[in-house]
């Protein structure tokens, strides 16, 4: 029970207790038949339903946000000249140099070099960057990186999920309107969503538009200090388009709702109307940190998946429904049997 407002920064309050069977290994098939818990955000009230009843909560002239970013095949698997093996995660590409994280860390310092089976391409270390494990590194004897890439790399599972990728990955970790390649882990509030049902959104008179935020794995990193509050986050780059733009202002000005597809979304919007009063054709960085006691400005409503503990993920849930509300809910889901995290159901946050 919180016992006052100060409370919403104590890290613990952020913290619960779920029994391993409930984190999602697999997706349910089709993608929309998953689970969907509407959460009324003013009063707490929850409702049981599946997800293809999304549509009943949407209005003709609301607009329906999606992240269409695209999960890169970003883990490589590979070895150093004495035979021991290492695995790399490639996060962002910056000229001619990747940023990634290694395991083990301490076999690649700066020099070494990584060799993959079959194959004269290999790569170096060049630097050693400041965060867990972080490597900027350099491939060698490569003319077309993203089909090596695509050919040798798995997909990036988060680390809950505790199982080898296989090729149904591809395209389960990945939504049916992907298209901007350059996440390292997946918008997973929008893997619900099937050609079919966004068709019968559109049909309904509802917009739907992309941004684009490319996910970093800062998505999975706990939040460890005791004042939420000090807690920093790393950078992710998005970009919006004026014709998205134009329409977010038009629902705005109609007094329509705009439904944020995913966290990634909500930061996107916000990040953009926190510098503009206004949505505009824009692109850059952000690392916004949402958690209670912000005031939200772009978004009306949230499509969401079930949080880990601890995560930046869950306060900025806590944020748009309420710390107590919020909390409520994920007691019901848990008793209720909901699967959670990336392959896990769905919350509608109305």
């Amino acid at each position: 029970m919180l016992k006052d407002v100060g409370d919403l920064y104590d890290l613990t309050n952020y913290d619960f207790e779920l029994p391993q069977e409930l984190i999602a290994s697999y997706p349910v098939s089709p993608r929309d038949s998953s689970r969907l818990l509407v959460v009324n955000k003013e009063n707490g009230q929850v409702e049981d339903r599946v997800f293809t009843d999304i549509i009943s909560f949407l209005s003709k002239g609301d607009t329906l946000v999606l992240n269409e970013t695209k999960v890169m095949p970003a883990r490589l698997l590979g070895y150093k000249h004495t035979g021991a093996k290492v695995e790399l995660l490639l996060l962002k590409k910056e000229n001619l140099y990747w940023e990634t994280i290694v395991r083990p860390a301490k076999r690649l310092k700066k020099g070494a070099i990584v060799k993959f089976d079959h194959s004269s391409i290999y790569l170096e270390i060049i630097k050693e960057l400041d965060i867990a494990g972080g490597r900027l590194v350099k491939f060698h004897n490569l003319s077309d990186e993203d089909n090596f890439i695509n050919q040798i790399g798995q997909m990036p599972l988060p680390p809950y999920i505790n199982r080898e990728a296989d090729i149904s990955d591809k395209t389960s970790y990945q939504t049916v309107y992907a298209k901007e390649l350059g996440s390292a882990a997946a918008p997973t509030a929008g893997l619900h969503f099937t050609n079919d049902l966004l068709t019968d959104i559109i049909a309904k008179g509802v917009n739907v538009v992309t941004v684009v935020l490319h996910v970093g794995l800062g998505t999975f990193r706990p939040v460890n200090v005791p004042d939420i509050r000090g807690h920093t986050m790393h950078k992710e780059s998005y970009y919006l388009a004026a014709d998205v733009a134009d329409i977010l202002n038009e629902t705005r000005l109609r007094g329509n709702k705009i439904i944020a597809v995913g966290t990634t979304v909500v930061r996107t919007l916000e990040t953009i109307f926190n510098n503009y009063n206004k949505f505009v054709a824009t692109s850059g960085e952000t690392d916004i940190f949402i958690y209670p006691g912000y005031q939200f400005k772009a978004v009306d409503s949230l499509i969401t998946n079930f949080h880990l503990p601890l995560s930046s993920l869950l306060m900025l849930v806590a944020a748009f429904a309420g710390h107590t509300h919020t909390m409520n809910a994920y007691r019901h889901a848990i008793n209720d049997k909901y699967r959670f995290f990336s392959y896990g159901d769905a919350m509608f946050l109305k």
